[in-house]
């Protein structure tokens, strides 16, 4: 027989869940992004180009901004196609001026700024023995201190009341992961710094969404660093980035981190394994340690600190088993 007490709990959570519901399907429909200036670093190519797709299927006007020129005109050339009205900036978000002078540039161009996406960053894998201390500090200047520039460039300008900030970390900011120590201290320290900016900025009605996404179809690895045994390392990584039940669609995820900007949800876990080791860590932290420390065992191994990029690197895997991931990356700017 059920305990009275028992079924109370699960009608309340059941009520609880629904009126959640309800309440974020209201604020997604009455924050509309038409006509909203949305500024994104990281624009030109894979999730950030995704994203200024889906933006601009909302009516909203972009401001893509990253390092590669070319690259930039390409995305804008193909967002402008479509009829967005599209502003691209070159700009290195690791150095402070330049950061301060796109932010001019788009004050000149739109004379405001209502959303910030920090999506640029850069991933770099290997075992421990290929990193260097400087590979750390380069982690850090991508995946922290730019998104930190940004926000401090542009935070006066975000209005109150409906200012948005999004920033793209990773589960490797939520759990540490195998080879990829740089990437996961730099994704630590976003996910802290954007949580608390989300209670200090709550006064002032500007809604800050952290996003923790799992392996991605964005068409990545070919644009990542690999050190060690890198052709050993680009085969496990590129596979894993490629297999559905590892990986979601970067076109899911875009549209999903899209709702979540106009809710203004605290923070998004994407993609099912990323939610149940998201789970797992927060409830037995030690035993995903010991796990995972046994995964890293099964990686490869090398201590050359050399690092090539994946589209040098000869392919290990048979190209029918990274098919999704080459497909995207085709279609998403990403072959250069």
């Amino acid at each position: 027989m059920r305990s009275p007490r028992l079924s109370s709990v699960g009608i309340a959570v059941g009520l609880f869940a629904a009126a959640n519901s309800v309440v974020r399907r209201w604020r997604e429909s009455h924050y509309s992004l038409a006509g909203r200036v949305i500024v994104i670093t990281g624009g030109s190519r894979g999730l950030g180009l995704l994203l200024a797709r889906e933006y601009a299927r909302h009516g909203a006007r972009l401001v893509l901004v990253a390092r590669d020129a070319a690259a930039l005109e390409r995305a804008g050339d193909e967002l402008r196609a479509t009829g967005a009205e599209v502003l691209t900036v070159p700009c290195d978000i690791t150095d402070v001026p330049s950061v301060f002078g796109m932010i001019a540039r788009v004050l000149e161009r739109f004379g405001r700024i209502d959303v910030l996406v920090n999506d640029a960053g850069q991933i770099e894998v290997g075992p421990l023995e290929s990193m260097t201390v400087r590979n750390f500090h380069g982690a850090m200047d991508a995946n922290f201190w730019g998104a930190f520039n940004v926000i401090d460039a542009a935070l006066q300008y975000l209005p109150e009341g409906s200012g948005r900030i999004v920033n793209i970390s990773s589960i490797g900011g939520l759990l540490s992961v195998p080879h990829l120590l740089p990437y996961s201290a730099s994704k630590f320290a976003l996910t802290g710094f954007s949580l608390g900016l989300r209670m200090e900025l709550s006064r002032r009605g500007i809604r800050v969404t952290t996003v923790c996404p799992g392996l991605m179809r964005t068409g990545s690895p070919i644009n990542a660093s690999f050190k060690g045994d890198t052709a050993a390392e680009y085969a496990w990584f590129s596979l894993a980035d490629s297999l559905p039940l590892l990986s979601m669609s970067g076109e899911r995820a875009a549209r999903a981190i899209v709702r979540a900007t106009q809710r203004g949800d605290v923070l998004v876990v994407l993609g099912l394994p990323a939610k149940l080791a998201a789970l797992a860590t927060a409830l037995v932290p030690a035993t995903v340690v010991r796990v995972a420390s046994l995964v890293t065992c099964l990686l490869p191994q090398g201590t050359s600190t050399a690092a090539k990029s994946g589209r040098s690197l000869e392919r290990r895997v048979p190209p029918w088993l990274t098919v999704l991931s080459d497909r995207a990356a085709a279609r998403n700017n990403e072959l250069g």
